[in-house]
């Protein structure tokens, strides 16, 4: 292994470490349990902010994935703490769902069942079934396994619609967030759907959620890659009729290496070899967006040709992960020259090297982005998974 490489697996490892452990120390609601809903630019916590499923899985999935590596016992008891939080809070035992927030006093807020938390929930409890062998905890993940199914799975055109009410009736708002179009599918809640189910499958070896994997995957393949451009299609009506969008290079490049691996776990050998074939063509279609600071821009909007001029942090969590994987796939040193300098880019702009975790992000001047530190969609997920994968992959 070149020093290089031996370099940038010890940053690594001191990196996860010092993100689990800005988790571990800034973020616990030791008033009210779980974890705080929000903590600010200023690394000032919110009080009475609402707390996220979404986050809260993602805190599961975090502390659960890395007690995997680290075998830190404290890891495991903020992984057991979020686990219990979600359990008791966010799991709806009357209809079976997952509320999309509740109040600090956990009272539900918002009793949505929007798929892309369900499915982040699954990803999280299947993590955390792992290091346990709690089967509250698998239980749960194949209940909400079998909601998805039973009322977002489209049974005539395939794939999965974004949202229901809490009884599961239709909804008009279907939006994970303001920015999003409001349509009936789209490439993010697929592509964590599959996620979800992957992880699910490794540890509750399921005929059923295999065959749903494959058939997920190959829905993938027909509609969200775009095989000319190598990018995704985000937005769809429930008849796969497309509704252009930007392109987002993060969700391209996260999409490249996770959707190989889920092929390659789902043992199908025609799915694994055109998925290995998409994780290169998309990693040459997000080489569009990078800066040559290292930066990896935030989206593209093709109706008005220009740049959204951001740099945010998941990008380059993610550009880190699939730029080395298209390395282990080709052996092309210019992908790895790639990973360097993102990470040479994240470790000058987007880590806080004086408080810990990363910010928001940076605009083209760059000028910090002033939003959360902690808070609905900014989780530990991004980051610290592309430190375990790294650290994983780049082999001693």
């Amino acid at each position: 292994m070149s020093l290089q490489r031996k370099l940038l697996k010890s940053e690594l490892n001191a990196e996860l470490e010092s993100i689990l452990n800005y988790w571990s120390e800034r973020t616990l609601d030791n008033q009210n349990g779980g974890f705080v809903g929000q903590i600010d630019f200023n690394d000032h916590q919110i009080a009475n902010a609402e707390k996220g499923s979404v986050l809260n899985a993602r805190i599961l999935w975090t502390f659960s994935a890395s007690y995997s590596t680290t075998k830190n016992e404290n890891h495991k008891k903020l992984a057991k703490r979020a686990f219990e939080y979600l359990a008791e809070n966010f799991y709806d035992t009357q209809f079976g769902g997952l509320f999309w927030s509740i109040n600090e006093d956990k009272t539900p807020k918002d009793t949505k069942n929007q798929i892309y938390a369900l499915a982040f929930a699954i990803y999280g409890l299947s993590e955390y079934y792992a290091i346990s062998k709690d089967e509250k905890a698998l239980e749960i993940a194949k209940n909400l396994y079998s909601k998805i199914q039973e009322h977002s799975y489209d049974k005539v055109n395939k794939g999965y619609l974004e949202a229901f009410t809490r009884d599961w009736q239709p909804i008009e708002d279907l939006r994970l967030s303001e920015k999003d179009a409001n349509e009936k599918k789209t490439m993010n809640t697929h592509l964590h759907i599959i996620e979800g189910y992957v992880n699910l499958y490794k540890v509750w070896k399921d005929e059923n959620l295999l065959k749903d994997i494959i058939e997920l995957l190959e829905t993938i393949e027909k509609h969200f890659i775009n095989p000319e451009t190598g990018h995704l299609h985000l937005f769809f009506d429930e008849n796969w009729v497309e509704k252009p969008d930007v392109i987002s290079y993060g969700h391209d490049i996260e999409a490249a290496w996770l959707l190989q691996q889920c092929a390659e776990i789902s043992g199908n050998e025609t799915l694994i070899a055109n998925y290995k074939k998409y994780a290169i063509q998309i990693a040459e279609a997000t080489k569009e967006g990078l800066d040559t600071d290292g930066g990896l821009w935030y989206e593209f909007d093709p109706e008005k040709n220009e740049l959204i001029p951001e740099k945010h942090w998941w990008p380059q969590a993610e550009a880190l992960i699939g730029f080395y994987n298209a390395y282990q796939l080709t052996g092309k040193e210019e992908y790895l020259d790639i990973v360097y300098k993102i990470w040479k880019f994240t470790k000058k702009y987007i880590i806080d090297q004086k408080n810990g975790e990363w910010h928001w992000g940076i605009f083209s001047d760059y000028s910090l982005m002033k939003k959360d530190k902690a808070g609905f969609w900014k989780c530990p997920y991004h980051n610290s998974r592309a430190c375990l994968e790294l650290i994983t992959r780049i082999k001693d």
